[in-house]
């Protein structure tokens, strides 16, 4: 007879106990392929890889300048007035003193005429004065000279009686008078001559100062006429006249603006540095600009420290001659030496530095499957190259791409096609 086999089942337990293991493994294997939150894929093709390299590192920056002119004097209105006659047009090339155009101002003309008159009438008072100052140092001249000789006068007859009145031919009264008027005639000399040094003493003071109020009036009213000369406009150096736009009729206020005169035939160029350079940069380093297949030597001959967008600006003057028909605002390639050339280690310049400031880079492991971050320590830039000071050897490859979106990380997964 046929007997029914009985088939075992799996137990629940032993069922529930290998799907808790199967589970664990799945989480632990998903645990170890799943990225790091300090790490990040990234397309081996979106990054740019360099090679550090052993080689000479010139020490230039390179400057985009634009060209102006050397010296710009500015011409502003000192006395306000209505513009009558125009002499000269924008773009003209003028010289010093030339008259480039008139003002009128009435009230500035009767203003200095009043003052002429004032200054006239205290000038003449002032000399009315030292007249008779004078006057008076000559007259007492005169008492002293008088007094002087009646000392004389009575010296003699003093000394003619003397000896008569000793022997009695001269009456004792008579004598006496004569005594007496010798002595008072030497005392009153005595107080003239004291009295004549006190006043030359003062008057010499006071001439002194009449003097120099008669000059501080003169220098007031010179003063004065130079206002009213300001009217007719002149051209304080030569050169060539720009931004000169005012016209007949014209109401010009005082201390307006004009336009200007710029040097003729001579420029500079004026360049904006990125702040990183600030410290780096000296008056009287060189530069070399480029045109026309011909070199001109530069100088830095001034830094503006102030620092706008990220830049600082200098001026840059050329050496002997400069490049024919530069026109001011042109644009021109210049190249600063910032120091002598060396051998040092390289990697090629790039925007990571903008992020790191040369404090640290994504390295390439050998096989080339991940860029772990590195610190490093880096030095001089120029245009093309970076100059290494440590953390990294020559053969080593390098990240030299943006680092944006990823600048956090400590390791990148370099995912190729």
């Amino acid at each position: 007879m046929d007997r029914v086999i009985e088939r075992r089942a799996i137990p629940l337990k032993v069922k529930l106990g290998a799907a808790g293991i199967g589970l664990v493994l799945l989480l632990a294997i998903a645990w170890y392929l799943m990225p790091s939150g300090s790490s990040q894929t990234v397309a081996a093709d979106r990054v740019t890889v360099s090679t550090v390299t052993r080689g000479r590192f010139e020490d230039f920056l390179p400057l985009r300048a634009r060209v102006t002119p050397l010296v710009t004097v500015y011409l502003d209105a000192i006395e306000g007035g209505r513009v009558e006659e125009v002499l000269v047009e924008d773009g003209a090339t003028v010289q010093k003193g030339q008259l480039l155009a008139r003002l009128s101002n009435a009230e500035l003309q009767l203003s200095v005429l009043a003052r002429q008159t004032e200054v006239t009438q205290q000038l003449n008072s002032m000399r009315s004065q030292e007249l008779a100052l004078s006057q008076s140092r000559i007259q007492n001249e005169r008492n002293l000279l008088e007094a002087g000789l009646a000392v004389k006068k009575a010296q003699r007859q003093f000394e003619r009686e003397e000896p008569l009145a000793k022997r009695g031919f001269v009456p004792g009264k008579t004598f006496a008078d004569t005594r007496d008027d010798f002595s008072y005639q030497r005392d009153r000399h005595a107080v003239l001559a004291r009295a004549q040094a006190t006043d030359e003493r003062l008057q010499s003071s006071q001439l002194a100062q009449l003097r120099a109020s008669a000059v501080s009036l003169e220098s007031s009213l010179a003063l004065a006429r130079a206002n009213l000369d300001a009217l007719n406009l002149r051209a304080p150096v030569s050169g060539t006249l720009s931004a000169f736009s005012i016209q007949v009729g014209q109401s010009m206020g005082r201390g307006e603006r004009l336009g200007q005169i710029d040097s003729p035939g001579r420029n500079k160029l004026m360049a904006g540095v990125d702040e990183f350079y600030l410290a780096r940069v000296q008056p009287g380093q060189t530069a070399i600009v480029d045109w026309n297949g011909k070199s001109y030597r530069m100088r830095v001959t001034k830094i503006y420290p102030t620092v706008r967008n990220g830049q600082f600006e200098l001026d840059l003057q050329f050496l002997g001659d400069e490049p024919p028909q530069i026109q001011r605002g042109q644009t021109l390639q210049a190249k600063l030496t910032l120091g002598d050339p060396s051998t040092a280690t390289l990697i090629p310049n790039g925007s990571f530095y903008n992020e790191t400031g040369g404090s640290w880079v994504f390295v390439v492991t050998p096989d080339g499957g991940q860029a772990i971050k590195r610190q490093v320590r880096l030095g001089r830039r120029n245009a093309d190259f970076i100059e290494v000071l440590d953390g990294l050897e020559p053969g080593e490859k390098v990240l030299t791409s943006p680092y944006t979106g990823f600048a956090d990380k400590d390791r990148l997964d370099l995912a190729r096609k």
